[in-house]
């Protein structure tokens, strides 16, 4: 089974959950998803997997989500999967994926809990 985490290296928490990985014997793909987001598919696959919405994935606290009005609850899910899709800083991290299994690493432990 292929893991793969979706990966920011200047992100503690997602340092933490790739160390944790590691410490069980495991080498994910690391998608660095700020240089290669996820399409608006993928992330629709991934907010499945995790059992979010759209919303509950976004980093709330980020200039851009203010910037643009994500707050407004009036937006529908395409139109904030495509606000992250086009900012992918506004896509909460570290995010493991193990086959039809997903995790946020918030906390880092949270990503052993799909292996």
């Amino acid at each position: 089974m292929t893991i793969r985490i979706f990966h920011n290296p200047r992100c503690s928490k997602s340092r933490a959950a790739l160390t944790l990985l590691q410490e069980q014997g495991i080498e994910p793909e690391i998608v660095l998803y700020l240089e290669s987001p996820p399409d608006a598919g993928e992330l629709r696959i991934i907010l499945d997997k995790l059992g979010m919405s759209p919303r509950e994935l976004m980093r709330t606290g980020e200039a851009e989500f203010r910037q643009q009005g994500l707050d407004d609850e009036s937006l529908t899910d395409d139109e904030l999967i495509t606000a992250m899709v086009a900012n992918p800083k506004l896509i909460q991290r570290p995010i493991v994926l193990a086959g039809s299994r997903a995790a946020m690493g918030r906390p880092p432990e949270s990503v052993l809990d799909i292996l």
